[in-house]
């Protein structure tokens, strides 16, 4: 099928608007990236310090959205959109952001622009994510209790993993080296992860391996979660058409339990990234405003929040 249509950016903005909207900031970018390993530095720290169960629990959602941020942040990288220096970039992109939660960022972009070019269309490399819904209801409990018992988690990075040892077994059966450079990279940050947050755990008086599992934990439950009603509320169930920009993903109001864990770093602003995608993260707000203020946001899919999202497409099917 032929490529989504676009939108001209000076459809809507100014060509001195559309610059500001556009500059990548030297600092926004990588404070960003700060704040989300303050978070979950911090929300370790809590959880080891208080010691209750509820606070671990509240530890593991935090630090799960804070993963799914690195991820967002990973995304914002693929575009350059975490600082003007290209090397700059893709190092903080792959290495503080992709490679700590399972992403490549250089093989990402390559995907990932292929879905910006064909959005919804059968050569979506995402289509998968969208194309199962609508729902029943109880399909949707049993994926998100797959999500949380850490079986999804399990499913991905088992599989991944015995493929990357078969390819080093027998390399000569042809093992995709850009999956086993992912995995090496995943295994590398896990290690690093690993030793500072033991030495973390050891400074507050609890044994070295609490740290790490606190990390561990939210990486296979509540991240997973949190991606998957992120990926959700992205695409599924959208009238997507490729002759209509403002049809090709949806936009979620998120209130501040949202921002924190399912729609970190404007996430949910995701048409406005779709119809223009070399705008950097921190400025999908005041995209949105613009379109507001044009009245074009009543030719745009606009959920009033995830759970009405989750509601809309699982419905009886």
């Amino acid at each position: 099928m032929p490529a989504v249509t676009t939108l001209r950016p000076n459809a809507v903005f100014s060509d001195a608007d559309w610059r500001d909207l556009t500059r990548v900031s030297p600092w926004r970018g990588l404070w960003l990236v700060a704040h989300a390993w303050i978070v979950i530095t911090a929300s370790i720290a809590m959880a080891l310090w208080v010691g209750h169960a509820l606070a671990w629990i509240i530890a593991i959602a935090i630090i799960g959205g804070r993963q799914l941020g690195l991820a967002i942040l990973m995304h914002d990288g693929a575009h350059g959109g975490l600082h003007p220096t290209r090397s700059v970039n893709n190092v903080v992109g792959n290495w503080l952001c992709g490679a700590p939660v399972g992403s490549q960022l250089h093989a990402y972009r390559t995907y990932h622009l292929r879905h910006h070019r064909f959005t919804q269309q059968p050569e979506d490399p995402d289509l998968p994510l969208s194309a199962a819904f609508p729902t029943s209801r109880l399909s949707l409990v049993r994926k998100i209790a797959r999500d949380l018992l850490g079986i999804s988690f399990l499913r991905q990075r088992g599989g991944i993993l015995i493929m990357a040892v078969r390819g080093l077994a027998k390399p000569r059966d042809g093992m995709n080296p850009v999956i086993l450079r992912s995995i090496g990279e995943f295994l590398l940050a896990q290690s690093v992860l690993a030793a500072v947050f033991a030495t973390l755990a050891m400074a507050l008086g609890q044994p070295w391996w609490t740290g790490p599992l606190l990390w561990w934990i939210s990486l296979a439950t509540s991240f997973q979660l949190f991606l998957r009603v992120r990926n959700i509320a992205e695409h599924a169930c959208t009238p997507t058409g490729s002759a209509d920009p403002f049809t090709h993903a949806r936009t979620t109001r998120a209130g501040w339990v949202a921002r924190a864990l399912v729609a970190p770093y404007w996430v949910n602003f995701h048409a406005e990234h779709h119809l223009f995608m070399g705008v950097p993260c921190y400025h999908l707000p005041d995209v949105h405003r613009a379109l507001e203020q044009q009245t074009f946001t009543g030719r745009m899919t606009i959920a009033p929040g995830y759970l009405a999202v989750l509601n809309q497409v699982s419905a009886a099917v």
